[in-house]
Parts: structure tokens; C-alpha cells; sequence
């Protein structure tokens, strides 16, 4: 006889259905929580994030390898990882059929003989020849130059919130070895003797190098970066470190927001906040930022300089902060384009420590013949209506009076937006240590845009999907090069369309000038972007618009900082 009612026995299934579902979840809960194992339910949730549907058989042969990856990564974290550190796989942007010009020359324009002015504070905006010349025939002496521009850090430079570590001491005793030098008749060149600054990823002996970020804003790196090195062997005299966003990003860095120069009430855009604000602000005749998606051509239009992004593999950056391997680019910014030559000609070149340099010769010529070049521009960005349309058609209108015929060109119809989390990923391995300790905590930023929750973010990034972004790459230097098949450069606003985000991953060069100013009175610019290893035709051409403009020659009103300020 069936003791079991068909009811009773309907209970009974749903009870035992039940307490099996309990212990699936509460065994699931303590897998996941004691974090020894991984199970169905892991994967089956991490395909979400991935875009992939597996089936239950699939998830469950995964799981012996998946087991044996985790333990692999605890493994591998038993080796500190010091952000120094390269990958081995090197991006070379020089894919076969890039033909690279090998040629070697530089040639500026010869100044007239110019006298030094009454007061040492008039050269506070002169570009580096003039500078050199006074230097060189000693109408002033470093020092002089030097502790005047120490003296205008000093007053503007709190204000400004661009300066995290004046180098005073380091800065006069270079100077006194440059007036020493050049009195002797060992004059090294056009940079012996001139002040500048170091955006503070550059590792400097002896100097803080925070980064702009709080977990390290004690850290001394003690050696010096490649850059740091081949300015000191062209006798240039390190007088700051400037402000970047923390950990290269924006302007907000662990000691407040850099401001920019022509309204203090706003911020200098960054990362390289704190060198185009200085440079702006005539607190020194240049300095050096890095880019690695805008970060010298931001803060340069905002503050109304000139900055060159060189080609990738043009600039060592060993001694810098990495944020992504195959993107990070080392630049000057200055007051006009022929400067940006004059410094990129002495920090060039290999190193045989950053592995991604090339051994490229440099080459500029201030007299270039601009009708021999074929230059193209961006029209659908250029006549697109938005805020800097009318300062860009008179730029466009000016070059042309300069004889060029303007080709109309596009940027490749390619998703490269899609593939843009290649900096994400690395920077997340940059820093990778910083997520898992937890300090990423101490960062000032904090939201969703910020770093902390993009390296923790990146982190769900699979190496797949990394290392295909990365073969799109390619497939997208082969369609740029199609273009400059037919033209030597392009023109193109600085932040309209996707040629900054573009370029930035294919490492093309780009130098970005000051063209105007908006109805609030603050600068705007536009790009030259140059084939691979050819600054010296960017920086040509925007020198010949410069000479037939007067925009690089503004400068913001300094009545902010000389409430108390005399000569």
C-alpha cells in the first residue's frame, strides 16, 4: 500500500527541490567568498561581462584551466612589478611598406643682433633664440635669467597651482656651470644656459617625483630620466617640477586643481597641466609633458601655447611615469613652433633603454618652400558648426594666402573608439599593484571617470579581445597610411572628430598653435599631424603660419599675481 498521497508526495519533490537549490547557492556563496575555487556559476556570470553564452558543459571543462590561470596570477604576484618595468612585446608603428625619410639637417632663422632690455623681467615671454643669443654673447648670464624666472614660480606659481617642487638649489648650480662654460667659449648650443620645468612623471635625481598623486607624493626615484639627461647635457638648467592630474590625467592633482593663466578661475585641462600653464604664464621659456590621448595638446590649447606631440618611438621615456607602453609620447612645450625644434633636437634619439625608440634622424628647416608640400585638412570637421568654427576658417583662409592649396581629406571610416581601452588595460598593469593594495583609495579623483574605478574596470578587459584591438591597430596604420600616400600633412581642429583619439593610437606626430580666442577671451588652437618621424615638416609649416600671425605672441594679463609685485 502507498503510504504517500499524490499530494504528499508533490511536497515532498518541491521540499527536496528546494533544499537543493539552498545548498547550490550557499556552496556557490562559499566558493566564491573562500575565493579556493571557481564554479559553473562564476563563469556563467563572467560571460556577461565578456559577451560570450557557453554552454553547461563547456563552463565545466573550463574549470581545471581556469583553476590553474588563478593560481598562476597569485603566483605571478609574488614578483613585484615596479612600474619601470616594460612588457616584452614592443608597438612599432612602422609596419612593412612605411618608407621614413633618413635625412639629417637643422637649420633655424638667424636672428639680428638684439640688446638685452633694461629690466631682466622683459624676457619673461622671449622665445629660446633670443634667449640664447643674450646668453651666448653674455649681455645676461644664466643666473640672472634663471633667479628671475625662480622669482616669477615663486610669486605666480602658488596661484597658479603649478609647481610641485621648485628646484632652486639644483637650478643655480646649473646655471653657474652654464655661465662658467660659456664664458670659457664652451658654448654647447641653443639651450645652455635657458630655465626650464619637467612635468613630474620625469624622474629626477635626488627630486620628489610624485606623479601628481597621493600615494606617491613622497617618492624619489633616484635616477635620471633619458629627457632629464640629454637637457643637461645641452646645458639647460632645471628649475621646476610642474603640477599634472594625478597619475597623468585632467588637472587635478594631489595638491589642488593648476589653473589656467587666463582665467584662474578655471582649470589648465591636462595632463600636462602644470607645463602649459608656466610656459603661458612666462614662468620659464619651455618645459616638457608627455600625451598619451591629448595631454600636451589639451593643456596647450588652453593655455594658449604651442606643444609638439613627437612620433611614438621618437622620444625615450625611460625615467617616466608608464601609463600605457604603446601610446605614452614625450613632447616640449613652448612659446612657438620653431622652439619646439630647437628642444625636440636635443632629446631625441635612443637610449638602448626604452626599447621602443628609434635611431630616426631628426631634421628641420625653418625656410621650407610651403608650395612644394601637399597639405591636406579635415573639411566635414573643419565645416562642421560648432564653437571654433569662425577662428579655424580664418586660419584656413590664412594659409592659403600663404600659397598652399588645401586638400580636402577624411580620416579613415574605421571603429577606433571601439579599440581606445588598449590604454585602459595597460594602465590598469601599470598600476596594478596600486588596485590590489587598495591605495588607489588615496587618489583625490574618485569618480566612475576616474582612476581608480577605470583600472579596476579594466581589469574584466579579456586578453583576447586586448590583443585583438591591437591587430585592429595595424588595419588601422595601413588605412592612414593610404592617406598620406597623397599628402605630406594634414590640418585638423584639435579636438573635433576622432583625430586625437586617432592619432594618439596609430603614433603619428602632431604639433598643436594658438589660432585665436573664444568670446570669454581664453585661447583655442588646431593641429598639423605629419607622417611618422617628419616633425621637422609639421614644426615648418606652423612656424610659417606663426611668422604670418600674431597669436602665439599673446599673453594672458598677469594683473591676478602682482597685487604686491615690483620690478
Amino acid at each position: 500500500m502507498n503510504i504517500f498521497t499524490k499530494k504528499t508526495r508533490r511536497i515532498f519533490v518541491t521540499v527536496i527541490l528546494v533544499l537543493v537549490f539552498c545548498f547550490s547557492v550557499a556552496l556557490n556563496i562559499f566558493l566564491i567568498k573562500g575565493g579556493k575555487n571557481i564554479s559553473k556559476y562564476n563563469i556563467a556570470a563572467a560571460e556577461k561581462i565578456i559577451g560570450l553564452q557557453l554552454t553547461s558543459h563547456e563552463r565545466k571543462l573550463m574549470l581545471p584551466n581556469l583553476s590553474k590561470n588563478l593560481a598562476r596570477y597569485k603566483k605571478m604576484r609574488e614578483v613585484k612589478l615596479d612600474n619601470s618595468i616594460s612588457p616584452a612585446l614592443i608597438f612599432n608603428p612602422i609596419i612593412p611598406g612605411i618608407k621614413i625619410e633618413q635625412k639629417k639637417f637643422f637649420s633655424i632663422e638667424e636672428l639680428p643682433k638684439i640688446a638685452a632690455p633694461t629690466y631682466i623681467e622683459d624676457m619673461a615671454f622671449q622665445p629660446i633664440p633670443v634667449l640664447a643669443q643674450l646668453l651666448k654673447t653674455r649681455q645676461i648670464t644664466s643666473v640672472e635669467l634663471t633667479t628671475m624666472f625662480i622669482n616669477r614660480l615663486e610669486k605666480f606659481g602658488p596661484r597658479l597651482e603649478c609647481t610641485i617642487t621648485l628646484a632652486k638649489d639644483l637650478a643655480l648650480k646649473q646655471a653657474q656651470k652654464a655661465d662658467r662654460e660659456i664664458a670659457s667659449g664652451n658654448y654647447r648650443g641653443l639651450l645652455h644656459g635657458i630655465p626650464w620645468g619637467a612635468k613630474d612623471l620625469l624622474a629626477t635625481k635626488g627630486i620628489k617625483t610624485t606623479w601628481g598623486a597621493a600615494p606617491y607624493k613622497d617618492q624619489i626615484i633616484d635616477i635620471n630620466a633619458t629627457v632629464v639627461e640629454k637637457l643637461e647635457e645641452s646645458g639647460a638648467v632645471l628649475i621646476a617640477k610642474l603640477s599634472l592630474g594625478a597619475l597623468a590625467m585632467g588637472d587635478v592633482w594631489y595638491g589642488g586643481k593648476t589653473r589656467n593663466p587666463w582665467n584662474i578661475s578655471k582649470g589648465s585641462s591636462g595632463s600636462s597641466a602644470g607645463p602649459a600653464a608656466a610656459v603661458a604664464a612666462g614662468l620659464m621659456p619651455f618645459a616638457i609633458g608627455s600625451e598619451t590621448w591629448g595631454s600636451i595638446v589639451s593643456p596647450s590649447t588652453t593655455c594658449g601655447v604651442t606643444g609638439l606631440r613627437p612620433t611614438f618611438g621618437r622620444v625615450s621615456r625611460y625615467g617616466a611615469m608608464a601609463l600605457s607602453w604603446t601610446m605614452d609620447k614625450i613632447g616640449p612645450i613652448c612659446r612657438n613652433a620653431e622652439d619646439c625644434a630647437i628642444v625636440l633636437n636635443s632629446i631625441y634619439g635612443p637610449d638602448d633603454k626604452d626599447l621602443s625608440v628609434q635611431n630616426i634622424p631628426f631634421s628641420y628647416d625653418s625656410k621650407i618652400e610651403l608650395t612644394s608640400l601637399k597639405i591636406g585638412y579635415l573639411k566635414n570637421d573643419f565645416e562642421s558648426s560648432y564653437s571654433f568654427k569662425h577662428t579655424d576658417s580664418l586660419a584656413l583662409k590664412k594659409i592659403k594666402e600663404l600659397g598652399v592649396k588645401l586638400i580636402p581629406i577624411e580620416l579613415p571610416n574605421f571603429p577606433y573608439r571601439s579599440i581606445s581601452f588598449i590604454l585602459s588595460a595597460e594602465a590598469a598593469a601599470a598600476f596594478d599593484d596600486l588596485t590590489r593594495s587598495n591605495n588607489d583609495d588615496l587618489l583625490v579623483r574618485q569618480g566612475k571617470s576616474s582612476w581608480p574605478n577605470s583600472f579596476r574596470s579594466s581589469r574584466f578587459i579579456p586578453a583576447v579581445e586586448y590583443i585583438n584591438a591591437n591587430r585592429l591597430r595595424v588595419l588601422l596604420i595601413q588605412e592612414m597610411e593610404k592617406i598620406f600616400q597623397d599628402i605630406d600633412l594634414y590640418i585638423a581642429p584639435s579636438f573635433k572628430g576622432g583625430n586625437l583619439l586617432l592619432t594618439n593610437l596609430t603614433g603619428h606626430p602632431c604639433i598643436v598653435v594658438p589660432n585665436g580666442f573664444t568670446r570669454k577671451g581664453t585661447p583655442v588652437s588646431f593641429c598639423f599631424v605629419g607622417k611618422y618621424f617628419e616633425e621637422g615638416k609639421i614644426v615648418a609649416v606652423a612656424k610659417a603660419f606663426q611668422d604670418a600671425t600674431d597669436f602665439h605672441l599673446k599673453h594672458p594679463d598677469m594683473s591676478w599675481g602682482l597685487s604686491d609685485y615690483t620690478k
